[in-house]
């Protein structure tokens, strides 16, 4: 799917492929991932996975501000790369890993985290 096609689809056309509400906020995040996925130029070898970290909330429910020292790591990332046998996990999903697992890449400033298959928990 390419940035022209995405402009152009309709609402039926996403209820085509099982979308069944549509707003300009879902075209946008639609676009904003599409855009972020074509800017990622390493490709994971083996069973391991490129993944952007979640940022954690800085408030709590009841409406109390954490500060960043406070703050623990986050434990969620989304997956932007898998390599060829990584069969468990597909670009896009949100998954859960350990906190103390991983290798940190500072790549054009943006932060990413990457896995191996084995130190991701669960999918959400």
């Amino acid at each position: 799917m390419t940035l022209a096609t995405i402009y152009r689809f309709t609402n039926w056309q996403f209820l085509l492929l099982g979308i069944n509400y549509v707003n300009e906020n879902f075209v946008n995040n639609l676009l904003k991932f599409y855009i972020n996925m074509s800017e990622i130029k390493i490709k994971p070898l083996g069973t391991r996975v490129l993944v952007k970290q979640i940022e954690a909330e800085a408030k709590t429910s009841s409406g109390i501000i954490i500060p960043d020292s406070a703050q623990e790591k986050p434990l969620q990332a989304k997956v932007l790369a898998v390599g060829n046998d990584a069969n468990q996990v597909k670009v896009g999903e949100t998954v859960l890993y350990g906190k103390f697992t991983g290798t940190e890449l500072n790549i054009d400033n943006n932060n990413y985290l990457m896995l191996d298959v084995a130190d991701i928990l669960a999918t959400i």
